[in-house]
């Protein structure tokens, strides 16, 4: 009773300002002048003040409370002209504005053409538009992929909890079977398709939209869109002058500074747009801490009505303390390991309680400050991030990406859209090398830096164990073009080609001797690493490369054909599309037939891509579509190359896939409600796999072995409902059946002497879950509006059936056929509020905010791997309870921890 009057106190108190003074309100709609199309969640403002409102699903807005007098109504939504009204408020009274935003005809066009984008009501695939606003308003300076974790079928989670670190899964696929685009550019790994978020830390500041393709979806780029493809467009340069200063803080000394401004459209030619962030923190997970920078830049010049350049340049240069290695549950917590049904009591001795609970970070130590010994990155030198401890896993990266769109219309009829790009890293992980003491007292061991600085000190040769960069220096370029030919008015063409080449060194070097002042990189066999070297040689300092050096090439050719038809309620595609990729590999360390570095070229592999779709419109209110695709995608360098000995597959043999998807999305109660629902099944035929072999002649080889299949199939809704301006409701639901359809068997050819060169092969998988992401999943979110500029959100999500992740190709055995190890479902809330403050500093506009993530503190798995080779419960080496909680290592769900702030806009 209390806390209601506290709040009825609070709600009065805030809503005081505007109960002074003769008052009335602006209300209207928001659309798109050639389709008609309500534009949800376009920001429209009364210039001069504090008021604004984003408009609902359908287009429409209402802003109250307003003083009388004559203001001037604005209008913006990213990709249409900025429009303005002039409007006299009367008290009582409600005045009337409605809106029909003109698109910016070159600029639309180049965004949706260059990124791909999806169209409302067109586009005959199963998408989920994430605006700038719900960015701001959910994220809290999260890892980007967690704003996603509120649309079906996506789950996204931070891992170990050090910045950078997340990772997202998309209808049961990986990163590496998920595109990822920043300004219609591929950022996936060129080598393996992974996707390091740490080198975009700071792009969520400068996001206007993300958009998740889910599927094949229509992108005509050579690029692994199995599960999906995640569009993410930066702010574009805006047409009218403003900015934006935003001061963080939260949980673990957390403190986060933002500052971004555009300079407007000047002279109807020129703008300019930049952001500048800093982040830091201790990390609520024990010493994942971070430091980090964050910038963006963007240019625009319309050179004429027909003739615009873009010039974008985005980077985040940071290092931050990882938590890498997952953990027996007992590690975390003993009674949480005791509440699960499948773990064994007798297992508990086994894994000791960390201090930290669940906040435990195996990857650190304590060091005595007095060690003084300085770290290195290549040939710089500095001191540890600090001097009482030494974290034995640490990211360090830079990688900007710059892109030069050019924009051009040819005729009425055609278009040409370029994309220059530029991407260079630098940078790379720590770890231990060599001989270490470690400290097993805990649950798992740690580096005991201590002891091994003082065994090192008093070694007559050197370091016997130190600590190691694994550098991964890169740099990529890249065009990507098209051209687009109206060749009717319902029939438009689209033709194009996407380029791309990438160098990467690969390499470890000496960052901390450990109290030593050398150390010898030598071979149990007393050999040196490095082949072109004697043991006497083998000498290195800080700094000095080690173990492995060598550098990687891909280059990727790409092109495409696209039709798109349109013609009343029908909207179709088809598009086909080629591709060829070559990996080349130099090792430095390793001397080939020839005497040199060995180099190995794996000579051209083709991959190839069908696709096509329609949508029906009904009427206004109901869409529906499907599409189909086939996709032969190129594995990735690893399975073509083994990396560490320049060995190469004879014959790869590329991946395959099958989709098929159906779906309607319905409007109604005049706008109100909004529902999209769809069907998708994808068959994956041939992982790939590849395993070492000797040829007949003696020499090593790669084989592949064939037919692991998979079926990713499932359905999926998603939904919005605002009965009125107070209060929305969404919710998004996923269920899956995603499972390996055979077991596998097969035969291939070694010759290293065995009785047979023929070895035969089996796989006992079929009708096993495929693992590393809950199959069913349900978000449910309620927003309120009380009064005039507050919202509060509380979101909930719940998951279960998640599977373990598990390697297919483990499954060996004819009597081990058990599911990998379900974790426990769960639920878990955050809480989202802002509050617009009803006073202005001159342009400046306040506003606070608060996000609590977890608000229950929650425990729960997150993240599992099935039968762990490191922290499962062991008796004489051999797991006791296969496929059970004991046997599992995880990651635990962040605890509860905030985000608070204030944002000025102007």
């Amino acid at each position: 009773m209390k806390m209601s009057r506290l709040f009825l106190a609070a709600a009065m108190l805030i809503s005081l300002p505007g109960m002074m003074f003769a008052q009335g309100s602006i209300e209207g709609r928001v659309s798109d002048v050639e389709t008609g199309e309500g534009l949800a969640a376009a920001n429209v403002i009364v210039v001069g003040t504090s008021f604004g409102a984003a408009a609902d699903l359908n287009g429409n807005y209402v802003i109250e409370n307003i003083p009388v007098g004559t203001y001037t109504v604005k209008v913006s939504y990213i990709g249409y002209e900025v429009a303005s009204h002039e409007v006299t408020v009367n008290a009582g009274e409600a005045a009337t504005v409605n809106f029909e935003l003109q698109p910016q005809a070159l600029v639309t066009e180049g965004v949706y053409v260059t990124a791909n984008r999806a169209k409302e009501r067109e586009t005959p695939a199963a998408f989920s538009d994430v605006k700038k606003e719900i960015i701001e308003a959910n994220l809290g300076s999260r890892d980007i992929p967690l704003v996603l974790n509120t649309t079906p079928s996506v789950y996204a989670t931070a891992q170990g909890g050090g910045a950078g670190d997340a990772r997202i899964n998309v209808r049961g696929f990986n990163q590496r079977n998920v595109a990822v685009m920043i300004n219609g550019v591929p950022v996936n790994d060129m080598e393996n398709g992974w996707v390091y978020w740490s080198n975009w830390d700071g792009v969520a500041d400068a996001t206007s939209s993300i958009q998740v393709q889910r599927g094949l979806s229509p992108v005509n780029l050579a690029v692994p869109s199995i599960g999906g493809t995640m569009n993410i467009l930066t702010d574009p340069t805006a047409l009218e002058d403003g900015g934006k200063l935003k001061q963080e803080l939260g949980s673990a000394t957390f403190l986060k500074s933002t500052a971004s401004y555009n300079t407007g459209l000047i002279g109807d030619k020129f703008a300019l747009s930049g952001a500048i962030v800093r982040k830091t923190g201790n990390g609520v997970i024990d010493k994942a801490w971070t430091d980090a920078w964050a910038y963006y830049f963007g240019a625009s010049y319309n050179l004429n009505e027909n003739n615009r350049l873009e010039l974008y340049a985005l980077g985040a240069p940071q290092r931050h303390g990882q938590n890498l290695y997952k953990q027996n549950i007992a590690a975390y917590s003993h009674e949480f390991a005791s509440s699960l049904d499948d773990y064994d009591p007798a297992a508990l001795e086994a894994f000791p309680e960390a201090e930290a609970g669940r906040l435990y970070n195996q990857n650190w130590n304590f060091v005595d400050p007095s060690y003084n010994g300085q770290q290195a990155v290549g040939d710089k030198t500095f001191s540890r991030y600090d001097s009482g401890f030494i974290n034995e896993r640490e990211n360090f990266y830079h990688k900007p990406q710059v892109n030069l769109n050019w924009f051009s219309r040819i005729n009425d009829k055609m278009g040409l859209y370029t994309v220059l790009y530029y991407s260079g890293g630098r940078g790379g992980g720590t770890g231990t090398y060599g001989s270490l003491v470690w400290d097993y007292s805990g649950p798992s061991r740690i580096a005991d830096w201590n002891a091994t600085i003082e065994r090192n000190r008093a070694n007559d040769d050197g370091s016997r164990g130190i600590l190691r960069n694994s550098r991964n220096n890169q740099w990529t370029i890249g065009a990507i073009s098209k051209a687009t030919l109206d060749v009717s008015e319902s029939l438009k063409m689209i033709v194009g080609l996407d380029w791309r080449t990438a160098a990467i060194e690969h390499y470890r070097e000496v960052r901390d001797l450990l109290g030593g002042s050398y150390y010898r990189d030598l071979t149990r066999g007393g050999t040196p690493y490095n082949e072109f070297v004697t043991a006497e040689q083998a000498t290195v300092g800080l700094g000095d490369k080690v173990n492995y050096n060598f550098k990687n090439t891909v280059d990727w050719v790409g092109a495409f054909a696209q039709g798109e038809y349109t013609s009343g309620q029908i909207t179709a595609y088809g598009m086909a599309g080629w591709s060829t990729i070559k990996y080349t590999y130099n090792n430095f360390f390793k001397k080939g037939p020839d005497g040199n570095a060995l180099f190995v070229d794996s000579g051209n592999i083709a991959g190839l891509q069908a696709k096509g779709g329609a949508s029906y419109r009904l009427n206004e209110d109901v869409h529906v579509f499907a599409n189909a695709g086939y996709v032969s995608k190129v594995p990735i360098f690893d399975v073509v190359i083994n990396d560490r000995n320049g060995v190469k597959a004879a014959n790869p043999q590329n991946e395959k896939f099958i989709s098929l998807e159906a779906g309607i999305n319905v409007r109604g109660l005049d706008g109100k409600l909004s529902t999209k629902f769809s069907l998708y099944n994808t068959t994956w035929k041939d992982r790939a796999k590849s395993v070492g072999v000797q040829n007949e002649d003696g020499s090593e080889g790669l084989v592949f072995l064939s037919g692991m299949n998979l079926l990713h199939q499932g359905v999926e809704v998603e939904t919005a409902f605002q009965p009125n301006r107070m209060f929305r409701l969404d919710a998004a639901a996923s269920v899956g059946n995603w499972k390996l359809t055979d077991d596998v068997n097969g035969v291939y050819k070694d010759y290293s002497g065995s009785a047979s060169e023929s070895v035969e092969y089996t796989y006992y998988v079929k009708n096993l879950k495929v693992g590393d992401a809950p199959q069913t999943q349900l978000a449910l979110m309620g927003t309120v509006y009380p009064v005039r500029g507050l919202r509060a959100q509380v979101v909930y999500r719940y998951y279960a059936n998640h599977y373990a992740n598990w390697d297919p190709f483990s499954r060996t055995n004819p009597d081990d056929t058990a599911q990998s190890w379900q974790a426990p479902n769960y639920g878990v809330m955050d809480l989202h509020v802002n509050y617009n403050l009803p006073m202005n500093f001159g342009r400046f506009r306040p506003q606070l905010f608060l996000h609590v993530f977890n608000a229950l503190d929650k425990i729960y798995v997150q993240d599992a791997v099935d039968n762990s080779r490191y922290n499962a419960y062991k008796v004489n080496r051999q797991i006791v309870n296969p496929h059970k909680a004991d046997a599992a290592e995880v990651f635990l769900g962040m605890p509860r921890y905030i985000n608070a702030g204030l944002k000025f806009d102007f």
